[in-house]
């Protein structure tokens, strides 16, 4: 075989496996292990002896077996017709692996990651004799109806001169496009290495929010486009379920959804449900701007690694066409999990409970591949990273959690208690987080410059409510003065009226940033104008008659985004229900 060094299985230890005359092969060569074939990456070079990590199930493989290495890295295909592919963390795709061998993997089924006969429509946007190198944009494909796929020239290409660059037509993906005048040869697809990060230009400074249409995210913990978040919680708190949301309607261009070592049932649920979702802004399916990759627990614990370097290098391949990519890893507690079995049988020295002691520079690099950035055309693309943690037990002291929360300026922590009172989303305003607040400020104030005073008002009146809770349980509500059990009243108003949304009805599921506002600014307009009427010696109890508290807690299921001209009449009849107050008791 050219370019490439033999070796024999001398010791095999689950995935992990060892192998001798491998003198030649680099580390993290992509190798060939044993008479199925089965893909491997060598991860430790010893005096020619290999030790190998087998993304396969390996089950009756023998020693003194045939290894092949390629003296290449594990790389991915970038080109036309990732977008609604279903891959394992190889990118292989599922579906046609499903009709080659059935429901389940077969170790050493081979697939091609890309149709290699389907005909793209290319059209060039470069003519002969103009200079390209990494990065430029040679022509386009329109891989969906939602998304443009721009032909790049690839990341290791020097600078040169177009030589020939092919007529508007049908192509596929290995057809020759363009030559460059150092007669090398681009095509419409060229391979990159999972665990080197694409380069660009310039890496910039975040400044516009990833809005998602949740309430307690935009308004109180927002996100940045290109910015990293961590969404944390115990079984059952609604991981998944939020990472749906924010795929469904967050305004990136491209989803890359990871399911990495999540339950095969759960997994499954995900593969069946996203296919049939609606993008709402376009009315196409969510899928033909989605790429997902599928590892669930029962597949081979070292491809569960691997899929989130697979995930993230799709994500900065659309990044570097100009489009905002948004990056749902769940969980990155399971591939934590898979490091630490791996590591294990490495007979590595474990650090705090188990894991190896290099969990945090992993981490680190999964996390700084996030960014907003300016590519080589000069453009704007950004990869924002949303990682669900799945501590055990709800515990957040947990090693994975802690160390996430040193890489990441976003925490949605996902609440217990809430969940099962089934207030979704569950996210905790007491123990959430956000180190966005300053980047994204400017973009809120041209929607209101109110924002800031409004966010902190509300934050402020919840986070009283729950001092005031502690009192309460010892000697009652009724013993608080009327004050301080309006603070009581305005934070219900706020959980039911506000940060609980209803994702199965249509007018609540999402709201646009100037409803979140509005809503908001009802809710402390009540506050207010209660605090003047309990002042001049109004009794709470008739505030509490009033029947405009229940018309505000209905206020987010009965005025649509499309009606925020409503809003404004419903604050005046709320001053109006005050002043009639006030013409009573004063």
């Amino acid at each position: 075989m050219i370019n490439s060094v033999k070796g024999k299985i001398i010791s095999i230890n689950g995935p992990i496996i060892k192998a001798t005359g491998m003198d030649e092969a680099g580390m993290l060569d992509v190798v060939n292990v044993g008479k199925n074939e089965l893909v491997g990456e060598i991860i430790k070079l010893d005096q020619g002896i290999a030790t190998i990590q087998v993304y396969e199930d390996n089950s009756m493989m023998e020693t003194g077996e045939e290894v092949v290495s390629f003296k290449r890295p594990l790389s991915v295909l970038l080109g036309p017709g990732l977008l609604e592919g279903i891959y394992d963390g190889l990118q292989r795709p599922l579906k046609d692996i499903a009709n080659m061998t059935g429901c389940f993997i077969q170790p050493g089924v081979k697939t091609y990651p890309l149709d290699l006969k389907k005909k793209w429509h290319f059209i060039p946007i470069l003519n002969k004799n103009d200079k390209v190198s990494q990065g430029i944009k040679i022509g386009y494909v329109e891989e969906t109806e939602l998304i443009r796929h721009f032909i790049m020239i690839p990341p290791e290409v020097k600078a040169a001169k177009i030589k020939s660059i092919v007529k508007e037509g049908d192509y596929t993906i290995n057809d020759t496009i363009v030559v460059l005048d150092n007669d090398q040869e681009i095509k419409m697809c060229h391979y990159h290495p999972v665990r080197r990060s694409r380069p660009y230009l310039k890496k910039l400074t975040l400044k516009e929010p990833l809005i998602t249409g949740l309430r307690i995210i935009d308004m109180f913990y927002p996100l940045a486009k290109g910015g990293t978040a961590a969404i944390p919680g115990g079984f059952g708190t609604g991981k998944t379920m939020t990472q749906h949301s924010l795929a469904k309607w967050s305004d990136a261009d491209v989803i890359v959804y990871i399911g990495c070592g999540e339950r095969g049932n759960e997994m499954t649920d995900v593969l069946n449900e996203f296919p049939k979702l609606i993008d709402p802004k376009t009315n196409q399916p969510l899928m033909k701007r989605t790429i997902m990759i599928a590892n669930t627990s029962n597949m081979p614990v070292a491809a569960r690694e691997v899929s989130i370097y697979t995930g993230i290098t799709l994500a900065e391949y659309y990044r570097d066409m100009g489009y905002a990519v948004a990056v749902m890893a769940d969980s990155t507690s399971r591939w934590a999990e898979a490091l630490r079995e791996l590591s294990g049988r490495l007979e590595e020295m474990p650090a705090e409970e188990g894991f190896p002691a290099y969990l945090p520079s992993r981490l680190a690099e999964f996390y700084e591949r996030a960014g907003l950035i300016n590519t080589f055309n000069n453009e704007e693309g950004s990869i924002s990273i949303i990682g669900a943690v799945s501590p055990p037990g709800g515990d957040f002291s947990e090693p994975v959690t802690q160390h996430t929360k040193r890489f990441i300026r976003c925490f949605w922590a996902l609440d217990k208690n809430l969940a099962n009172a089934r207030h979704y989303p569950a996210i905790s305003w007491l123990d959430s987080y956000s180190e966005y607040l300053n980047e994204v400020m400017d973009e809120w104030y041209k929607i209101d410059s109110d924002y800031e005073n409004i966010r902190t008002e509300a934050l402020t009146i919840l986070k009283t409510e729950e001092k005031l809770n502690q009192i309460v349980k010892l000697i009652g509500p009724e013993s608080l003065p009327d004050n301080q059990r309006l603070i009581l009243l305005t934070a219900e108003m706020l959980k039911k009226g506000y940060l609980q949304q209803n994702s199965f009805d249509e007018i609540d599921m999402y709201a646009v940033p100037e409803k979140q506002i509005y809503l908001l600014k009802i809710i402390i307009e009540f506050y207010n104008l209660s605090n003047k009427a309990i002042k001049k010696g109004t009794p709470l109890v008739k505030i509490k008659e009033l029947k405009i508290i229940d018309e505000i807690n209905r206020l987010k299921s009965t005025i649509s985004n499309k009606e925020i001209v409503k809003f404004e009449e419903f604050l005046n009849n709320l001053r109006s229900s005050f002043e009639n107050l006030l013409n009573i008791y004063t």
